[in-house]
């Protein structure tokens, strides 16, 4: 990144030396004059290979900017071939992005908290397979906690496995039975869930027998991981990991209606833009259009 930044200022020198003298503008860009006159030297007679390079890493830095860090080399080389039509070997992407210093930011694992007293227990029918043959026939559910400004809210949200879609979403400022119960009736709004298994862990929302009892009204089959193993739901923790490292812990939030902003504005951008390498390099509603 610093190698970037004093490039850039190697080429304002370069641009305002018509009006100025190199060592004033060396002495106010914080430069030395022969670091200035080295690199001077290298670009005019840099190879077509090199002035390729360049102008790459000038869209890598677009790229990084743009989206506050949140790509990897992989994801960085398909934004290339998605928005500039560049083909590239995922090698040499790795390369320019360690020439400038570019890691995508990386994530914060979530603490694992206890169960409060169950009332009533699934069996674990998903057992770790998260695999789906087809769209509304196996969902995940869970909640995280998003602290900000000395507040918490809660996000509740359902993924399709078929394709990681998020299809429904719930925010609030308790972690209540009515925050998951209002999250399942919304996807119930979008999709036919007569028969889809909904799968989860065992919070005393999902043990619930109201919960349970609105499951059974909409036909649909009941799943829990087992007692204090979070792997058994690791795909809907995947999510919550993505959302936290790629949007919540980038911004310094101070009202809730601040963070309900970027939740809507980062599910939206998960669906419809987040390229997925298992997805074929598409995003979860592409993958889904194209299938059907």
């Amino acid at each position: 990144m610093e190698a970037v930044l004093t490039g850039t200022k190697y080429e304002v020198v370069k641009e305002m030396s018509k009006k100025y003298t190199v060592q004033l503008l060396c002495e106010l860009t914080g430069v030395s004059r022969a670091g200035y006159y080295k690199w001077l030297k290298r670009q005019e007679s840099s190879s077509p290979k090199q002035v390729e390079d360049h102008k790459i890493k000038k869209l890598m830095m677009e790229c990084h900017t743009k989206l506050k860090g949140i790509y990897g080399y992989r994801r960085i080389q398909i934004w290339l071939k998605s928005m500039h039509n560049l083909h590239m070997n995922h090698k040499r992407v790795q390369r320019l992005m360690g020439e400038l210093g570019l890691k995508a930011v990386i994530r914060r694992k979530r603490p694992y908290y206890g169960k409060k007293e169950a009332y009533v227990i699934s069996n674990n029918h998903l057992n770790r397979d998260f695999t789906a043959s087809k769209p509304n026939e196996k969902w995940v559910t869970d909640i995280t906690y998003l602290i900000f400004n000395g507040q918490k809210m809660y996000l509740s949200a359902i993924k399709d496995l078929y394709n990681n879609e998020i299809i429904a979403y719930e925010i609030s400022r308790r972690n209540d039975l009515k925050l998951v119960m209002d999250t399942v009736k919304k996807a119930r709004k979008k999709r036919s869930v007569k028969g889809i298994m909904l799968h989860s862990d065992q919070g005393f929302q999902y043990t619930s027998k109201q919960y349970n009892k609105l499951l059974n009204k909409y036909k649909m089959t009941s799943s829990m991981s087992r007692k204090g193993n979070c792997w058994d739901n690791a795909c809907m923790e995947n999510f919550f990991s993505h959302f936290k490292t790629e949007c919540f812990y980038l911004t310094s939030f101070r009202t809730t209606e601040e963070v309900k902003f970027a939740v809507r504005k980062y599910i939206r951008f998960y669906n419809h833009q987040r390229f997925q390498k298992k997805l074929n390099n598409l995003s979860p509603y592409k993958y889904r259009t194209q299938a059907a």
